[in-house]
């Protein structure tokens, strides 16, 4: 029998009409020179990349001055054949000038041999600037900067993306005469005095308690404490875990609090005033308070979400501030607080216990694993087939927590691992762990020293082992935490309201080959953080796009205010990639500016084809005004949860992804219906969907079961795909330019769609 949201389907009218697509191929062979491949005959990325992380022309760079210009000139070569084969797939796909092609009438292009001309002139554009590279050296951002572009977008894996923008921005190179051109440099100055967006918080006179130490040095605990004595205030934390489980301790002491995440808002019903305990992304900056804490203030340098922390230092109304973070944020935090005139002052921490690393590893068998140990991985499926390993290697309960979990699931897990009564004696956990979540952890063991990125293997960094190490040996758990601040609850429980400070928490992996590196990143110094992420705010936006035609794509306007914004050296322009891919893909919408900035912010998960279909379906309804009842959107994949367990039409692992995807799709379609509540009017049954959802993947990945020489092949397979990534950028950047980057990667998901843990189920 099918059940109620298939049959409510079933009633719904649908029509699904397939666009078509031209698959013709212009091409351009007239202006392609002998060492440009034809539009017809493309270049293959994967040997071009294979050539350019050979292993013997990046070992040349340590043989002799000559071999090693030899190489970056080989490696050169072969990326500008790389960015030629890559503007031809552009050009395919943009198709042949004809009066209906909006694309290029967008930009001007007023008929073919006009293209011709333009095509001509920016290839010569390109070739100028690889000579460049090649024979002079110039490859900075100043002296060269479409080089520049091009190669950090590669590395990045954007090209194609920095490609089209490219082009995008030489064809409108003369559409603004210079009074044009200097009314936008206007707008993007704006982006020098960020400070200056929250006026009404610089008019108050705050005080910044900035709180660093290592992991497990009490600095959150103090900073909650002032938090608790205030009479209104504001936590902001990286997690939405983390947000609910502030929300949890507040309302266990008789508080009242909200709870405000993205998907999420709880807030209390018949009262004045209250607590707000929210992600950071959703600090609610129209709100005078007595005290705020920002947990995790080293993020304020994330490449992705730093311009969420920024926005909170910099805009929350609260007479006290108090910071919580890695005392690498001292400096620009200082910085900062004299820019905009507030007082700083600094509470350092030390550890309240030792944390040592051990001289061995595991050996790569769960049978030595001992009471109170948590093993760390990255996927969700490889931590459900660890806990199965384990439990099946030991005969003894493990439990899992990563950053998806329901909260009340999470805090389930972590109650039965925290509670030495029963033989729950293991834990498998994601770097959700890493960010303050509060677990008694004797020994952290991690199962690999790799993690995917979004694109590419890499290895941790100095920052993420630090704060994942520093989780083992906790000194206190929240409920301890809630005892010792409640003396009534105290005496009721015996009055042993402290508990004993734990032995040195301890360090290793699950193999040996990753020991030595973990031993390397404890005993490293993180560099200091030296600039705060930046997001232009929407009225920016707004204003910018307004000087250009209509027709505009929308992600060129974002790239180019991207491109002409001039920063104070304590900032930085956070990542452009996911708005620019979410605007590309609205762009053919008749919606409005305000309607589309909204959306850019919106949590999709990109790299799921299906998620894009549904987010387009979403737009739709925003920009024709229509209904979104969840049950009226045939993109939105409900059948999943139909599908007979014992007898599945398609694979568990594909069973598994569409069970994800619909996830991310509730999860959005909860995010808009709190930004346009007259259209997604389906909220409670979003919210029930969303629970079905998460019962059946729970269930699902209970049932996977553990091979541990799949396991093993795995790690080495991430090891492999990581020094790969690390010479290839090496190759193009340059060995220094390498550990700069590295020492710069920040703690943490960079992504928000799923907070505590971004990765993709299947790589």
């Amino acid at each position: 029998m099918k059940s109620m949201f298939a049959t409510a389907r079933a009633c719904c009218s649908r029509s699904a009409v397939r666009g078509s697509s031209s698959s013709r191929l212009y091409c351009f062979r007239s202006f392609s020179s002998a060492a440009v491949p034809s539009i017809t005959r493309y270049v293959s990325d994967k040997a071009l990349r294979r050539g350019m992380q050979n292993d013997r022309a990046v070992t040349s760079f340590d043989k002799s001055r000559h071999h090693a210009a030899q190489a970056v000139k080989t490696n050169l070569k072969a990326f500008e054949m790389l960015v030629m084969s890559q503007f031809d797939r552009l050009l395919a796909v943009m198709g042949e000038w004809h009066p209906e092609n909006h694309e290029y009438l967008s930009f001007n292009i007023k008929d073919q041999e006009h293209l011709d001309k333009e095509l001509l002139r920016f290839r010569k554009d390109l070739r100028n600037a690889f000579m460049r590279a090649r024979e002079k050296g110039e490859t900075g951002r100043l002296e060269n900067t479409l080089f520049w572009r091009l190669r950090n977008a590669f590395v990045k894996g954007d090209m194609a993306k920095e490609v089209a923008y490219a082009f995008q921005s030489f064809l409108l190179r003369d559409r603004f005469d210079e009074a044009a051109t200097n009314m936008l440099l206007d707008l993007a100055n704006n982006m020098r005095y960020p400070a200056e967006w929250f006026p009404a918080t610089r008019m108050m006179k705050r005080t910044v308690h900035l709180h660093v130490g290592p992991t497990n040095s009490g600095k959150t605990y103090n900073a909650l404490k002032a938090l608790e004595s205030a009479s209104s205030g504001i936590y902001a934390g990286p997690l939405r875990l983390l947000a609910h489980e502030i929300y949890t301790r507040f309302t266990a002491k008789g508080k009242k609090c909200a709870l405000i995440t993205g998907e999420e808002q709880r807030v209390p019903e018949g009262a004045d005033q209250w607590f707000s305990s929210c992600t950071v992304e959703m600090t609610p900056l129209n709100q005078r308070v007595d005290c705020a804490v920002i947990d995790e203030i080293q993020m304020i340098e994330s490449e992705e979400r730093g311009w969420a922390w920024t926005q909170a230092f910099l805009g929350v109304q609260a007479k006290e501030v108090h910071l919580c973070g890695e005392e690498r944020s001292v400096g620009l935090i200082q910085e900062l607080c004299q820019m905009i005139g507030d007082d700083c002052l600094v509470h350092k921490y030390e550890r309240l216990n030792p944390l040592r690393t051990l001289n061995r590893s595991l050996g790569g068998s769960f049978k030595k694993l001992e009471k109170g140990d948590a093993v760390v991985s990255f996927t969700r499926v490889g931590l459900h087939a660890i806990k199965s390993g384990i439990e099946e290697a030991t005969g003894r309960k493990c439990a899992i927590v990563y950053g998806s979990l329901p909260p009340e699931t999470r805090a389930q897990q972590a109650a039965l691992f925290n509670d030495p009564n029963n033989d729950y004696d293991f834990l498998a956990a994601s770097d959700a762990i890493g960010m303050g979540l509060n677990l008694e952890i004797r020994r952290v063991i991690f199962e690999t020293v790799q993690k995917f990125d979004g694109v590419a293997q890499r290895n941790l960094s100095v920052p993420e082992v630090k704060q994942i190490s520093g989780r083992a040996g906790r000194y206190r758990t929240a409920s301890h935490a809630i005892i010792a601040s409640d003396p009534a609850l105290d005496s009721a429980l015996g009055g042993d309201a402290e508990a004993p400070a734990p032995a040195p928490g301890l360090v290793t992996t699950l193999d040996p080959e990753d020991l030595s590196e973990i031993t390397r990143c404890l005993k490293a110094e993180a560099k200091p953080i030296l600039t705060a992420g930046l997001k232009p705010p929407h009225y920016l936006l707004e204003r910018f796009y307004s000087f250009f035609p209509d027709r505009t794509p929308f992600s060129f306007v974002i790239g180019r205010l991207w491109e002409m914004a001039m920063l104070d050296r304590r900032f930085h322009m956070c990542d452009a990639r996911e708005s620019l891919e979410i605007a590309q893909h609205i762009q053919s919408l008749a919606m409005s500016i305000e309607d589309r900035c909204v959306l850019l912010t919106a949590p999709c998960a990109l790299s799921d084809a299906t998620n894009v279909k549904v987010l387009k379906a979403f737009a739709r309804c925003v920009a024709d005004m229509t209904s979104g009842h969840l049950l009226d959107i045939p993109e939105v994949d409900i059948e999943v949860l139909d599908l007979d367990v014992d007898n599945m039409p398609i694979t568990p692992e594909k069973y598994l992804m569409r069970l994800e995807s619909l996830h991310k799709t509730i999860t959005l379609y909860l995010w808009l219906s709190y930004r346009y509540s007259g259209i997604f009017q389906s909220q409670k049954l979003a919210f029930h969907v969303k629970a079905l959802v998460e019962e059946k993947i729970t269930l699902h990945l209970d049932n996977i079961g553990f091979q541990a020489e799949r396991r093993e092949k795995l790690r080495k397979e991430a090891r492999l795909a990581a020094e790969k990534h690390r010479r290839k950028e090496e190759a193009l950047l340059g060995r220094e330019a390498v550990e700069e980057k590295a020492g710069h990667i920040i703690t943490g998901p960079g992504q928000w769609v799923e907070e505590g843990h971004g990765e993709p189920l299947f790589q």
